[in-house]
């Protein structure tokens, strides 16, 4: 009686033991489905914020698909791990959208405008270095292909230069209204350096470093000639000086 007691105990045991393993097993897989369906919906979230950045960049309509895919391929990984009828409704609408930006052939627009104040250019900016990021994650999971990678980004690393160095020129124009010369200088030598480390040069780097060059041939003639007369003042106030030590004293 008593072995049959122990016995029914120890089996209690082990399946009490075997139900929280179990338990705890679909805990964890529970876990780590919220934490991959976070992820995805954070790739989606994300990559559509740069998407609505790329309207006001110029970029490849081969980007633009890159990153409609990546909305895709993210959209389905969320519904494998939870079904829905909105998500399947999203991918339809994605497949789309992918379809329409891998179509396009209109390629690259040359247009290129600054926005308008220091904030929105940081957030530009921030938009260029995180669609890099992205192509460069996209290009490790075999997404895209390495000569695709090169090229877009390079042409996004010439847009980074191109922001880098209208914003140093805009500043620089500023200083030189308000007579800055050597503030206005140190923009322009600035965006001047980012030019001549692009390689290789392109049309748009060639025509802003003659224009720098110009423009700081000015500035160092102006200099010379403020120095110049500064100096010809500060002459002519040392000469008044000593006229007035050795002039005659006055008798009265």
């Amino acid at each position: 009686m008593y072995v049959i007691i122990i016995i029914s105990i120890f089996v209690l045991l082990i399946a009490a033991i075997f139900i929280n393993a179990m338990q705890q097993h679909r805990q964890k897989q529970e876990a780590e489905r919220r934490t991959e369906l976070a992820k995805q919906r954070t790739i989606v979230d994300e990559t559509e914020n740069v998407i609505a950045a790329c309207v006001n960049m110029p970029v490849s309509s081969r980007i633009m698909g890159i990153l409609h895919n990546r909305i895709l391929n993210a959209l389905k990984a969320m519904n494998d791990l939870s079904s829905t009828s909105e998500l399947k409704q999203r991918i339809s609408s994605s497949e789309q959208a992918t379809a329409a930006a891998l179509s396009d052939n209109s390629g690259i627009t040359n247009d290129f405008a600054l926005p308008d104040n220091d904030k929105m250019i940081i957030q530009y900016i921030q938009a260029v270095k995180k669609l890099r990021i992205i192509l460069r994650s996209e290009h490790s999971k075999g997404q895209i292909d390495s000569k695709v990678f090169m090229d877009e980004d390079k042409q996004l690393e010439r847009l980074q230069v191109k922001v880098n160095v209208e914003t140093l020129i805009k500043r620089g124009r500023a200083a030189l209204q308000t007579n800055m010369l050597g503030s206005a200088r140190q923009y322009f030598e600035k965006a001047k350096n980012a030019l001549e480390n692009q390689n290789p040069q392109d049309e748009y780097s060639m025509s802003k470093l003659a224009t720098l060059n110009e423009w700081l041939h000015e500035i160092q003639s102006n200099l010379k000639s403020v120095n110049e007369k500064d100096r010809a003042k500060k002459q002519e106030e040392e000469r008044d000086e000593l006229d007035e030590l050795f002039a005659p004293k006055k008798k009265w």
